[in-house]
């Protein structure tokens, strides 16, 4: 099988040439183009998303021989978290060759964070398949770079802080609450409001919920810093 001008342009931006380029082609097909003769790239997510955890906890472990388990396991939650992985997708321009269905590709899906963040999973298994752990590896810490030196110690996501801030004060779990949502349907934008049982609220805006409830609890965060 011979791959497409985009996806050969692809693997010049990944560092990788593919022996079996058929797994290249799996790991770039979403579930909405799946068929009886076509795989998506659901099963290589869950594997990548494996793959991905062994890179990058042996890699914080050689970066910071002394540090604690306690220390180690933010700083690996914020390498492997949806958000990190859509951002290295974006970097190097995965969406532009994930195969989509029509309603996914009018709906926006070249630019969902979720999307983006299975498939960069599901690439890394593809390049672990075809050449075993190391190359996986190899590509994973290029891709990754600098994030995993300047990662920080408290690199807790901010939803995942304000919900130990609520439990630690004995308050319910913070609400999310969608106040509004703007923009066509292939490009949509959420605002979102983060609400505590205190009545403390937060909002922010993003081209996904996702990213839109992260900011909000941001958002929420820095009142209550202001407040303490």
């Amino acid at each position: 099988m011979k791959l497409g001008s985009e996806l050969r342009a692809f693997e010049a931006r990944i560092g990788y040439s593919f022996s079996t380029p058929e797994l290249l082609v799996e790991a770039v097909t979403h579930a909405s183009m799946s068929s009886s003769t076509r795989n998506d790239n659901q099963r290589l997510e869950f594997l990548g998303d494996r793959v991905l955890g062994l890179v990058m906890a042996q890699a914080l472990i050689e970066a910071d021989p002394n540090a604690s388990e306690g220390a180690l396991a933010p700083r690996f939650n914020a390498l492997v978290r949806k958000e990190t992985c859509a951002d290295v997708a974006r970097e190097i321009d995965l969406g532009a060759v994930v195969r989509l269905g029509r309603s996914e590709t009018v709906s926006g899906g070249r630019r969902k964070l979720a999307l983006l963040g299975d498939a960069i999973e599901a690439v890394i298994a593809a390049v672990y398949l075809d050449s075993g752990f190391q190359a996986a590896r190899d590509m994973v810490l290029r891709l990754w770079a600098d994030r995993i030196t300047q990662v920080d110690d408290d690199a807790r996501d901010a939803k995942t802080s304000l919900q130990e801030w609520a439990q630690a004060r004995s308050l319910s779990p913070p609400e999310y609450i969608e106040i509004d949502r703007n923009g066509p349907d292939h490009a949509p934008i959420f605002t979102i409001m983060a609400q505590l049982s205190t009545g403390v609220k937060g909002s922010a805006t993003a081209g996904s919920k996702r990213e839109a409830q992260q900011g909000a609890a941001r958002a929420l965060m820095a009142i209550l810093e202001q407040d303490t």
